[in-house]
């Protein structure tokens, strides 16, 4: 089968399903392809990570009518405490508190399960006429002519557009067609996913404890609601996000229930009680990259086929959807004119307005991983004596919170929670 659109867009996950919500709410014609069916992509079991939705984020999902179906499933955080100590050790003396009412506002962002934000685009996707989902299809190959880009599909078919965009993930296929290079390393880290239950409820609170392997977060959910959720009904939840070194993670994960509950509790301590890990866990090993460009003529990238970060302040997803508003404003803006949306001239506007951001933020937290995910005294000394200074400097950790919202810099009008 041939067909035409205005945008082709290889991947299905969240970020490319909210792009292509986007560019359909605004009027275009979209394709979605993803080698993962939707069945597979909407099972519990798929992915057990959640993510910290910053309140741009939020906005930006209320304005594209998703969020009505995230928010039952939506853990509002009320408080983040920072802290920095060794495994078993005294913990600092400094730490650094974040309060949503510091700032005015309800909350810091919300924690919502992976599984809900994908049942919740799919729902809004289907209600647009003008957005086709085609799965289990990758993108094998992508050619550039003067009147367009054609992608062929591995069911066979032929996809015409005037822009193609990769958010294919990380190793991004795509991305390789295209012949953008990126810059990339491996940390000496892996990450451990796994939902946990304990005794005491969270209250909202977020709790970032920075130990010598890497950071070891406590992420506060909803209760689990039925049956067919990880954990027992109606249970206090967290999502344990666990930066471990490379060479230990392995075992850890080897580990039977009883001992590796054990080990969890050796990091959380008892200030929720008792704690048990609930359903399956996950990991995976840590990397960064970034690429060396954002656009071609015809194709651009988003989300992670543009950049991998450290998810020690837990902001790709976020980012990623910076992209997706940023591109949705580009785009839309040139088709009302009648612009060629895949025209160099038009994409370079996007490039400009994402790659100075993805580059900052991408090397920020590759900056407080280094720095805290070590036991050198000095440098300690300095994390916890500069950790004590924001705490006590009011304008500066309101700065912080602010920035980790999404409420700085130049926003693209979701963002702002206005119409594409």
């Amino acid at each position: 089968m041939s067909s035409r659109c205005d945008v082709i867009i290889g991947g299905g996950g969240m970020v490319g399903m909210t792009l292509a919500i986007a560019l359909a709410k605004g009027g275009l014609d979209v394709v979605v392809a993803d080698p993962v069916p939707k069945s597979a992509a909407l099972d519990a079991r798929f992915d057990g990570r959640v993510c910290a939705l910053a309140y741009a984020t939020v906005r930006m999902f209320e304005a594209l009518g998703v969020w009505p179906h995230l928010e039952p499933h939506a853990q509002p955080i009320k408080d983040i405490l920072v802290t920095d100590a060794k495994l078993g050790g005294t913990p600092s003396p400094f730490s650094l508190h974040f309060d949503a009412g510091e700032i005015g506002a309800r909350s810091l962002g919300h924690i919502v399960e992976n599984r809900h934000t994908r049942t919740g685009l799919f729902a809004v996707a289907e209600t647009l006429p003008n957005l086709h989902f085609v799965a289990p299809a990758a993108l094998t190959n992508l050619e550039t002519a003067a009147g367009g880009i054609t992608a062929t599909l591995s069911n066979g078919d032929a996809v015409t557009a005037q822009l193609a965009v990769a958010a294919d993930g990380r190793p991004s296929p795509m991305r390789e067609l295209m012949g953008i290079p990126i810059v990339a390393w491996s940390y000496d880290q892996w990450g451990i996913v796994a939902t946990v239950e304990h005794e005491k409820p969270h209250n909202g609170v977020a709790y970032e404890h920075f130990l010598p392997s890497g950071p070891f977060a406590i992420l506060p959910m909803t209760p689990a609601a039925s049956s067919e959720a990880v954990g027992q009904e109606h249970a206090n939840r967290s999502s344990l996000v666990w930066t471990e070194d490379e060479k230990l993670a392995p075992e850890m994960m080897k580990l039977d229930d009883d001992a590796f509950n054990a080990e969890i509790a050796r990091r959380f301590g008892d200030h929720l009680g008792a704690t048990k890990s609930a359903g399956p866990r996950w990991s995976h090993p840590l990397k960064f990259h970034l690429a060396r460009g954002f656009v071609k003529p015809r194709f651009a990238l988003a989300g992670d086929s543009a950049h991998g970060i450290h998810p020690i302040a837990g902001q790709g997803f976020n980012l990623g959807l910076k992209d997706a508003a940023a591109l949705t404003d580009v785009v839309l803006d040139a088709a009302r004119v009648g612009l060629d949306i895949g025209s160099l001239t038009v994409l370079e506007k996007y490039e400009r307005w994402r790659r100075f951001d993805s580059f900052t933020m991408s090397f920020a937290m590759d900056g407080l991983n280094r720095l805290f995910s070590n036991d050198i005294a000095p440098i300690r000394f300095a994390r916890d004596l500069g950790m004590g200074i924001v705490d006590a400097f009011g304008p500066a950790r309101r700065f912080f919170m602010r920035h980790a919202g999404g409420d700085i810099g130049k926003l693209p009008r979701l963002m702002k929670g206005e119409a594409a």
